[in-house]
């Protein structure tokens, strides 16, 4: 079992999510509506290195769990849906979960996905 999150920009969060309704198999999403701020990487050698940017921008994270062979599938799904071709597109982790439990029913591991 997996937890993927995603940081996309505002205006990708309805596409992205349109498009992970499509995956057979993925239980749900979850968004959140945050803001941050990150490094930005120099766009060649002439300018200088990293640097911060402090401007708190509007970000979505999204969340989701699945099973170990939907990874590369919604890993690919939000890398595409998320992608405009220009700067701050986002990131996706992936992260191991242990285990699981459903509070209502009390299963517990992948069976509650």
């Amino acid at each position: 079992m997996k937890k993927i999150e995603a940081y996309i920009k505002e205006d990708r969060i309805e596409p992205v999510a349109n498009a992970l309704r499509g995956i057979d198999g993925l239980s749900g999403v979850t968004v959140i509506h945050a803001e941050g701020f990150g490094r930005r990487e120099a766009a060649n050698e002439r300018e200088p290195s990293p640097e911060m940017i402090h401007d708190f921008r509007g970000v979505g994270r999204l969340e989701t769990f699945c099973s170990d062979e939907l990874v590369e599938k919604v890993v690919e799904t939000l890398r595409e849906a998320a992608h405009t071709g220009l700067r701050h597109d986002g990131k996706i982790f992936v992260l191991p979960v242990d285990d699981a439990l459903q509070v209502a029913s009390g299963k517990r591991g992948p069976d509650i996905l």
